[in-house]
């Protein structure tokens, strides 16, 4: 069996759950949008990917995303999302190949990539990133206390006002090895955050980023309309 026969199988798979998940959500499976997690995974098996009719990857660290965007130029269709929290010293390399950045944490880094985009003449899309479950070693904006989100508004509202960057909507991570009910309280409480933002602000934040392999079900259920999903798709990694 070749790779892209291996990555076409899982992905049949993926899909029939993403279906069945969104089905339960009462909703149609084409508004749940797949990003394919190809982070420590070879050019030749995105190239395989590829194949099998995957066009959104995302990666966390940008040292190892922009030497695969250069293999795979020749790839006219593909669509780089960077799913990891940015340095501030790395964020002129983003440059303008990325079409989504899901971990924008802070309202320093929002400043720093609202000029870039100004300098390249082109809008950024990006995602904020909020930690809605209160663990500490999760990057975002601390917003687990529902009572509190009042205070952040301001916050939110000059990013909203930066011109150059398009604000499309929120992103966070359930903590990993969660106990049950917990990632369905955190995609939950994310998904009435965003609510709440669109309203107060007066913006639609139509995205949400959230769900992985272990848990992508439960995101949907709850509102999910992008998963980022790679070990399903392609095993663990060496």
């Amino acid at each position: 069996m070749t790779a892209a026969d291996t990555i076409r199988r899982r992905l049949e798979s993926v899909e029939r759950r993403i279906a069945l998940a969104a089905q339960r959500a009462g909703r149609p499976p084409e508004t749940v949008r797949l990003v394919t997690v190809s982070k420590g995974h070879p050019v030749e098996t995105l190239r395989a990917a590829h194949a099998c009719g995957l066009r959104s990857f995302g990666e966390n660290r940008i040292e190892e995303a922009l030497p695969k965007m250069a293999a795979l130029a020749d790839l006219e269709d593909i669509e780089w999302h960077l799913i990891g929290p940015l340095q501030g010293r790395k964020a002129h390399l983003v440059g303008t190949g990325f079409a989504l950045l899901h971990a924008v944490d802070r309202w320093k880094i929002a400043q720093r990539l609202d000029s870039l985009a100004a300098e390249a003449r082109r809008p950024q899309s990006v995602l904020l990133e909020c930690n809605v479950s209160g663990e500490p070693s999760k990057a975002g904006w601390r917003l687990e206390v529902e009572s509190a989100w009042e205070t952040a508004l301001d916050e939110f509202r000059r990013v909203t006002e930066l011109g150059n960057l398009s604000l499309r909507g929120l992103m966070t991570m359930a903590p990993l090895g969660a106990e049950a009910g917990l990632p369905r309280e955190t995609f939950g409480r994310l998904a009435r955050l965003g609510r709440f933002l669109s309203s107060r602000l007066g913006c639609t934040l139509p995205e949400l980023s959230m769900g992985m392999t272990d848990d992508f079900e439960v995101a949907i259920e709850e509102g999910a309309t992008m998963v980022r999903i790679g070990r399903a798709l392609f095993g663990e990694r060496a």
